[in-house]
């Protein structure tokens, strides 16, 4: 059984590379073929687009990723956004920002973590304390501070201002998604010691 497909979407699967079809998933992978009438969860693509959750600064990192790590093409992780309307290719690249009446499902490494704006399951409920990356992570550049706690809330210092910016987030595995106490989700990714989120390069 195919356990997830997205139909009739717009998908970004690469860069330069924009398809309208189905995205089909199976276990934590894209797959191709044809969706089968079997698929455990189904979400209507129509009028949406399928993008990738990117996060451009890890390339900066050491040891990078593949340069086609975030592609929505057969064999690589199932971890995008659906999103209504059009999603241009710079906000896919820099700074992913969505509105929860316009997210109608967030897919990290094939499970479903948020649906139509709403996350699945409660902030904080399935962190363990003892995660060294519950802490305070800094982009000194860019006088950042982000500080991440065992209760699935964060707070940001931006330029000396306190809780600038305050919220919820969840971690599964590498990936971190934020849903900000002013009503938008944005997204992050943990990668070689580093929080990579929005063009910040946090250290903890």
């Amino acid at each position: 059984m195919t356990d997830l497909i997205v139909s009739g979407a717009t998908i970004q699967r690469t860069p330069t590379d924009i398809a309208v079809g189905d995205l089909v998933v199976r276990g934590s992978m894209i797959t191709s073929g044809e969706a089968p009438a079997d698929a455990a969860a189904v979400i209507d693509g129509r009028g949406a687009s399928v993008v990738p959750l990117f996060v451009d600064t890890v390339f900066g990192a050491p040891e990078p990723p593949a340069s086609d790590a975030f592609d929505l093409v057969p064999g690589n992780p199932a971890t995008f956004a659906v999103i209504d309307g059009r999603v241009g290719p710079d906000e896919i690249r820099h700074m992913l920002v969505v509105r929860p009446e316009r997210l109608r499902a967030v897919v990290v490494d094939g499970s479903v973590i948020v649906r139509d704006g709403h996350a699945l399951r409660p902030a904080g409920t399935d962190l363990n304390p003892g995660d060294p990356r519950l802490t305070a992570w800094t982009d000194t550049r860019r006088d950042m501070t982000q500080y991440l706690t065992a209760d699935g809330r964060y707070s940001e210092t931006r330029g000396g201002r306190r809780d600038a910016w305050t919220g919820r987030f969840w971690i599964d595995g590498e990936r971190i998604t934020y849903l900000d106490d002013s009503g938008f989700w944005a997204f992050g990714q943990f990668h070689g010691g580093q929080l990579h989120h929005a063009g910040f390069v946090l250290e903890s």
